[in-house]
């Protein structure tokens, strides 16, 4: 091999390493529990603090997780997707450590009377996921009670449009998101009726977001802002003989 193949093939080697450097980089330390119920009934699976309600009925099926106080960050991090590793745990982590994706869906809380080291897993400021019984199976052996992992955000992958689940009362008007496409964390919501312009919301509790606003007898249109910073508008999402109760479908947001 002459002298310029060998330093192409040397920044040939080169650029892969410093690639492989940065995709390890994107990963980052935490640790891992089991859900309490096999059959996927604990609050992990039911939706919990994030409000998706039954996730066997949702798009987040059986691959879903509630994230420690730090992570869950007040409800921002609700829909985010994560792929997770268990690592470093011959006995526990399964051969070869294969990954799965999984969506934020509940607050898994503080338990200020045992250590965090032992019981208190998901104590301020520890990094910690409380993983269904699918997801946890997929990574480690059902057997262990706390396992080492690595997790990264990564895009979610939806189908269909987002879903705007309404509820609330003539003085109270309430959405909750799901089926979030990208990044999926939703931080900013405007609704708008057919006679008004676009209303700020805020946020009420993980993804529902409300406003004081009497829109009935009023088509909706839905403006949503990502955590990575795009925008999206469905317009007449909602036809004006909408009811509390419903959940329509908008547009999705794609790479």
């Amino acid at each position: 091999m002459d002298s310029g193949l060998q330093q192409l093939a040397l920044c040939i080697f080169i650029l892969c390493r410093l690639f492989q450097a940065t995709a390890e980089d994107d990963w980052k330390i935490a640790t891992a529990t089991l859900s309490r119920d096999r059959d996927g009934s604990s609050s992990v699976a039911t939706g919990g603090a994030c409000g998706y309600g039954d996730l066997r009925q949702s798009s987040y099926g059986g691959y879903s997780a509630g994230l420690s106080g730090k992570l869950f960050n007040r409800g921002s991090s609700c829909g985010a997707c994560l792929e997770v590793r268990c690592v470093n745990h011959i006995r526990w982590c399964l051969q070869g450590s294969p990954s799965v994706v999984v969506t934020a869906t509940d607050f898994c809380p503080p338990n200020s009377g045992l250590s965090s080291d032992y019981g208190g897993w998901c104590n301020f400021p520890k990094e910690h996921l409380e993983l269904s019984h699918a997801a946890f199976t997929g990574i480690a052996e059902t057997k262990a009670e706390m396992i080492p992992i690595q997790y990264r955000r990564v895009k979610c992958g939806r189908r269909g449009g987002l879903r705007f689940s309404l509820n609330g009362s003539s003085h109270f008007f309430q959405v909750l998101i799901s089926n979030v496409g990208l990044d999926g964390e939703v931080v900013g919501v405007k609704v708008k009726g057919h006679t008004t312009a676009w209303i700020p919301m805020a946020r009420n509790w993980g993804q529902n977001w409300h406003s004081s606003l009497d829109l009935i007898g009023q088509s909706l249109s839905f403006e949503v802002t990502l955590r990575g910073g795009k925008t999206i508008a469905s317009y007449d999402v909602a036809p004006p003989y909408w009811r509390f109760g419903m959940t329509y479908q908008g547009k999705q947001f794609h790479s």
